[in-house]
């Protein structure tokens, strides 16, 4: 069992940054591939970036993957989105979550067994 609480969202201008945060409980984090979802107001959730159980192999959605960066820290049980020049559109609800196993390919949401309950993100023009 996994229990992620995602931290580092807020009201911020285009053109900004934000570095949010997913803290996880357990011991067997780093047996975790961890990914990023979004959802904005009225749409779907959408996949985000994921990173491979040890940091070493990443993945991201084409709209991101110029602006936005994944990273973990197994030794603090962490996992990171670095988001800058942040753009209207990228207002959403930040979601984590976790797979045991699993690799950077795992994109679709329901793929995924573990999940935080969010962080809002608010881009202003």
């Amino acid at each position: 069992q996994v229990q992620l609480v995602e931290s580092g969202g807020g009201l911020v201008q285009a053109g900004g940054s934000l570095k949010l945060s997913c803290a996880a409980s357990g011991r067997t984090f780093s047996r975790y591939s961890m990914a990023w979802f979004r959802q904005a107001p009225g749409k779907e959730r959408e996949f985000v970036a994921v990173i491979s159980w040890n940091g070493g192999s990443t993945g991201y959605a084409d709209s991101v993957k110029d602006r936005f960066t994944i990273s973990r820290e197994n030794s603090k049980n962490t996992v990171y989105l670095q988001i800058d020049s942040l753009k209207p559109e990228d207002t959403a609800v930040y979601y984590c979550a976790a797979k045991p196993g699993g690799n950077t390919y795992y994109r679709k949401g329901y793929e995924y067994d573990y999940w935080g309950q969010g962080t809002q993100v608010t881009v202003s023009s």
